[in-house]
């Protein structure tokens, strides 16, 4: 076999199709909007099922909720620096940048366990009423996507530091700026549609 035959074979191996994980990924988020939805769907059944239990106008702490909102939009803005700074090729400025965005992700989940903690410790934990139910079950799923996302992040710090800002870094990153301004939208709905109207 020629080596001009074992260097096409090559090429076809490593030939990666043009935004084909982008693609990928937007039919991903498409299924998680979906999860979302149904969460959203049974929240709006149950969500007054309060068992002869408090409501969302009892419960729910709105500053603390509207601040945690505020780290969870700052972080967007964070990511979107990085990403500015990935154009311009700037391994250094993209790593900070990427940092302050974790810290951002980490305090918002912080204050979410907090409520948390704060709610199950008074007795309003998710076996107390449907309306708790569906409300972990919107939340938690939401926390446990930032979770994700924070892990994500701390790999792709990890990969950027050892390899730089490769062809194959810059699509994780573009997908992972992806997944976290879809975060924020869908926490936007639930600070809406749970907090808000759960507490006027």
């Amino acid at each position: 076999m020629s080596d001009t035959t074992l260097n096409n074979r090559f090429l076809v191996r490593d030939h990666h199709p043009e935004n084909g994980t982008l693609l990928g990924f937007w039919l991903y988020l498409m299924s998680d909007c979906l999860v979302f939805a149904c969460l959203f769907a049974a929240y709006g059944v149950l969500g007054r099922s309060y068992a002869g239990g408090p409501g969302g106008a009892e419960l729910f702490d709105l500053p603390i909720v509207a601040l945690n909102t505020a780290f969870l939009l700052m972080s967007s803005i964070t990511y979107g620096f990085a990403m500015l700074e990935m154009q311009k090729g700037k391994v250094g400025s993209v790593q900070l940048w990427l940092v302050v965005t974790g810290l951002f992700g980490a305090a918002f989940l912080g204050v979410e366990l907090f409520e948390f903690h704060h709610l199950i410790e008074h007795g309003h934990g998710p076996q107390a009423s449907a309306f708790l139910t569906s409300f972990f079950s919107l939340v938690g799923t939401h926390g446990l996507h930032v979770t994700f996302g924070i892990v994500w992040l701390i790999t792709l710090m990890i990969q950027v530091g050892k390899f730089g800002l490769t062809a194959a870094n810059k699509r994780r990153l573009m997908c992972l700026s992806m997944f976290w301004h879809f975060l924020d939208v869908v926490w936007i709905g639930v600070f809406t549609f749970v907090y808000l109207m759960g507490v006027l």
